[in-house]
């Protein structure tokens, strides 16, 4: 456990029931919303003490799958992930990723993905991505008792379209259009809605006008709450490193240590040694 500058040890983690939607909903301007990504049950069960929402995202097409893009992810890849996700944890709520293609046809489309994902993983909601374009769908789910997590600002499911990686709102043409999306994201039912990589200004002004709780990345400090990719903030993850990612560790190098040394005593017949075998007398037991 870190230690904080004044020598004083944070508080522990609070611990009790699984957090559901309508806690995380009425955060709006209290506690920030604290949110990582998980992917494998041993890593949700080391995150889940210390976060508040667990994002089972499609971004585990690059992370886990060494994709390109999130675009070739498949509903079977997040159900297995979303189950594993659910399974390691006890606490935190559990959102996972609607991936490309699965939803975007029609809002009896997004109907179907999203009833199939909540029942085989045991997921409190899902999230989509997109503004206006995809209000119908939003309240179509929402009404129908599918808790959803709007996404809006730099959305990587339409990296294409939008012209690459790059932060968005640099333009007040543009600005007018994400707060237009997250208005609309909001009014749809979205219980909270991720802000990706839009400046810092817009992402506070979005903050002030949706009633709902907004989740940065890449966004503002003024936001309700804060996600990261695990993998980005501990170092695990290293082909590209966004500018919003702050790493907390590196423990990549730290596995790549292991790695090395396990080899180096496997080549020179040092591992395993007496004590991790069986049948092997020592000290004279047997």
């Amino acid at each position: 456990m870190s230690v904080t500058k004044a020598g004083a040890r944070p508080a522990e983690p609070a611990s009790g029931p699984r957090l559901g939607v309508p806690e995380i909903a009425g955060r709006k301007g209290g506690v920030p919303v604290v949110m990582l990504t998980a992917y494998t049950a041993p890593t949700a069960r080391l995150l889940d003490p210390h976060v508040d929402v667990l994002l089972v995202g499609d971004s585990l097409g690059m992370v886990v799958y060494g994709l390109e893009s999130t675009l070739a992810v498949t509903v079977d890849m997040m159900i297995a992930h979303g189950a594993a996700v659910v399974r390691g944890s006890r606490r935190a709520l559990v959102v996972v990723d609607l991936p490309f293609g699965s939803y975007q046809e029609s809002p009896a489309q997004a109907f179907r993905t999203a009833a199939r994902v909540l029942a085989e993983t045991g997921a409190a909601a899902v999230k989509l991505e997109g503004g206006r374009e995809m209000a119908e769908t939003i309240r179509f789910l929402t009404e129908r008792g599918v808790p959803v997590m709007g996404h809006i600002g730099l959305t990587p499911q339409a990296v294409h379209r939008l012209g690459g990686f790059r932060a968005r709102g640099r333009t007040e043409a543009e600005q007018e259009t994400i707060l237009a999306d997250a208005v609309a994201v909001a009014e749809a039912g979205a219980f909270s809605i991720v802000v990706e990589a839009v400046i810092e200004p817009l992402a506070r002004r979005i903050t002030e006008t949706v009633p709902v709780v907004t989740i940065g990345i890449g966004a503002s400090a003024a936001c309700d709450g804060q996600v990261l990719v695990t993998e980005d903030a501990s170092g695990l993850f290293d082909a590209f490193k966004p500018r919003f990612v702050k790493r907390y560790a590196e423990l990549g190098r730290g596995l790549e240590a292991v790695a090395q040394a396990y080899a180096e005593e496997v080549r020179a017949r040092r591992f395993p040694a007496d004590e991790n075998l069986f049948g092997v007398a020592r000290g004279g037991k047997g």
